[in-house]
């Protein structure tokens, strides 16, 4: 190997080390080998690589369109320059990201694809891991056709000495079962995967045998059984850890609770489930927003270093004709054009990063919004229920001291539900977009207060199903609603969208 390909070879190394532990500095030894293959007299055989390996490292924070990018141009160089092998790989990967994306039916499309080049390598491992993805695809869609695909699957692994396959194919063909309301063969293969999940070290694997079991306990109504595989979850992470394992076994428990109607218990779960979820979807968000300029950074750092290396040839160049009066300045007036010409590319590409950063996290903020009224309209009727059932305990109990304690239950209750959701909202909405009401009240002034809640919703795009589900009314009411709001807006006879013309105020 050459000192330019070692040096790729290393740098690649290092940043796959640190993909875990460090991700700005991996993508850092990322650039630095992208920058030496440049500079080969092959490049694409070396950036293929590189931008799988790159596509790996945003995969592992779940920073899914830049992987889809970096996957897409390395499928595109090993294409082009006939690698079937890494075009399967790559057709994988692509996959996976597509069925993480909720896109099925293309995920679906290259896993097939995938399978069919795969069918006749010998590779059973490969093919087990693809039809198990194929058959969880159609789990939400077609519980026969996903049937068929995990039983392929499990006759291939089960003839493999491999934990994890073994633990997820007996799993899911427990969770398919469960769907079908077979019993006896989910249970069978539940057994079979939580005894093979006591012999893993893969704290992952537990997990997901553990939730899957918790979710079967709890469609056949059995809350003890369902709790105890969920607090099995949560005993496998630390209390401040915030993962979606933990989310799937703090809402199973507070459904499990609720169930017996030992509501303290659910209580409990459910601020609980509440703060991991808020958690996520600021980690989410955040991981959306650090996306875009994470991927700026690193193009703008690209440009600064090709105009560094623009002017070391320069400095060369001017002592080499330094002899050449006329040829030096004109090449100097050159040279600074080109650079002003960069320079203000490079300031309107930062702007235009900016503004997008600005329109992103605007986003964020309407949909935090809309989780919060989604939150406090499900916490209402998730208290109110209990309150209900609360007060018919009451007018059963016998002994004083218990109706006394479930009367002091109620009152807290009752002191949870003393807030006013809408007034919040509102108050939180108009710190977002602090003109939009202005500019309504000044245009129309004669709204009512649920007129103009519900013109800060559709501000926000939302459907009318979206509206009913927050708003606890019906469609119809919703639509009804809307139609009345158009009339008193003037826009019956005139064709604009109301979201449209709402965004128009702000």
């Amino acid at each position: 190997l050459t000192k330019k390909e070692q040096k790729i070879a290393l740098s690649q190394e290092i940043a796959k080390n640190l993909m875990s532990s460090d991700w700005k500095r991996a993508l850092l030894y990322l650039e630095l080998a992208e920058n030496e293959a440049q500079k080969t007299k092959k490049p694409d055989y070396y950036l293929a690589e590189i931008y799988t390996t790159a596509g790996d490292i945003y995969m592992s924070k779940d920073v899914l369109d830049i992987a889809l990018d970096y996957y897409q141009k390395a499928y595109e160089i090993y294409k082009s320059t006939d690698n079937p092998d890494e075009v399967i790989k790559l057709k994988n990967n692509l996959a996976v990201i597509y069925a993480k994306m909720n896109n099925n039916s293309k995920a679906l499309q290259l896993f097939k694809e995938v399978y069919h080049a795969k069918k006749d390598s010998g590779d059973t491992l490969r093919l087990a891991q693809i039809l198990n993805n194929i058959g969880t695809l159609y789990l939400e869609m077609n519980l026969d056709s996903s049937l068929f695909y995990y039983q392929k699957s499990y006759k291939i692994s089960h003839s493999l000495n491999n934990v994890r396959m073994n633990a997820y194919i007996n799993t899911n063909l427990g969770r398919v079962y469960t769907l079908k309301n077979d019993s006896l063969k989910a249970k069978y293969f539940f057994i079979n995967a939580k005894n093979i999940a006591k012999k893993s070290d893969d704290d992952k694997i537990k997990a997901f045998v553990y939730n899957s079991l918790s979710k079967h306990f709890l469609r056949l109504h059995q809350n003890d059984s369902a709790i105890y595989y969920a607090k099995k979850t949560l005993n496998l992470y630390p209390e401040d850890t915030y993962s979606f394992n933990v989310y799937y076994a703090l809402h199973a428990l507070q459904k499990a609770y609720a169930n017996k109607n030992d509501f303290k218990n659910a209580y409990t779960y459910i601020k609980k489930y509440n703060q991991v979820r808020d958690s996520l979807d600021i980690e989410d968000k955040y991981a959306n927003i650090e996306r875009l300029k994470v991927e700026q950074d690193y193009k703008n750092r690209a440009q600064i270093q090709e105009l560094q290396n623009q002017k070391k040839v320069f400095k060369i160049y001017l002592l080499a004709l330094s002899f050449i009066l006329a040829a030096l300045i004109l090449t100097i007036l050159l040279i600074k054009y080109r650079n002003k010409i960069a320079k203000n590319k490079l300031e309107a590409e930062l702007l235009l990063t900016k503004q997008k950063e600005l329109e992103q996290r605007l986003e964020v903020k309407n949909k935090v919004l809309i989780g919060k009224a989604i939150t406090e309209m499900h916490r209402t009727d998730i208290i109110n229920g209990i309150l209900t059932d609360l007060k018919q305990i009451r007018l059963r109990a016998v002994k004083k001291e218990t109706q006394q304690a479930i009367e002091f239950i109620l009152k807290r209750l009752k002191k949870e539900l003393d807030t006013d959701i809408w007034k919040e909202f509102e108050v939180s909405f108009e710190q977002v977009h602090q003109s939009f009401y202005q500019n309504l009240n000044k245009k129309h002034p004669d709204l009512t207060p649920n007129e103009r809640r519900l013109c800060a919703l559709l501000f926000l795009d939302l459907t009318s199903k979206e509206i009913s589900q927050i708003t606890g009314l019906s469609f119809k009411s919703v639509e009804n609603a809307r139609t009345r709001l158009r009339k008193k807006l003037n826009l019956t006879n005139k064709k604009i969208n109301l979201s449209t013309y709402l965004n128009s105020l702000s």
